[in-house]
């Protein structure tokens, strides 16, 4: 978890490319992260109590595998992401490959499954309330993503959704 948030907090956004991105839109992204990070190992360090068998309990097995899925799938996409542009370049392409085959928001699936997974993995209130925002706040951002290349590009896959593959 802490790797996760170190790296989207303070190297995630010196990779991306594109448009300028405000400083200041950069500093409170930041300041959520690390706030969110406290939050949640906060509960973990003080408040949660886990039996001695957590690491082989079901719900802990399952939510690191999504975890882990969902890392995976969101570093993955990013790196398709990135390597859409050359330096310089402000255009926009239509992302291939990976979970883009299927879905035109597969960073912010993953990120949406990854968060769930954790949630899932540290069994808590504050995990699934942090999963559910992050639902709520980014599934919307795909699906405007998914209109976007719909009307931009005519060679668009029609086939390919919003978010969820093969369902929304």
């Amino acid at each position: 978890l802490c790797f996760l948030i170190y790296f989207r907090t303070f190297i995630y956004p010196f990779f991306t490319r594109g448009r300028p991105f405000p400083l200041q839109l950069l500093f409170f992204g930041m300041l959520f992260c690390i706030y969110n990070g406290f939050l949640q190992g906060y509960y973990l360090i003080y408040c949660a109590e886990y039996p001695n068998d957590w690491c082989t309990d079901i719900r802990f097995t399952s939510g690191l595998l999504l975890f882990l899925l969902g890392m995976g799938i969101n570093i993955h996409s990013d790196l398709l992401l990135r390597q859409l542009r050359k330096p310089g370049e402000v255009i926009y392409k239509i992302p291939q490959g990976g979970l883009f085959t299927y879905v035109s928001g597969a960073n912010y699936f993953g990120e949406i499954v990854e968060w769930f997974g954790f949630a899932i993995a540290t069994w808590s209130l504050p995990a699934f309330a942090f999963a559910f925002f992050t639902l709520c706040c980014i599934g919307p951002r795909a699906y405007h993503h998914h209109r976007y290349y719909l009307k931009t590009f005519t060679d668009y896959p029609k086939s390919r959704k919003a978010l969820i593959p093969f369902v929304f």
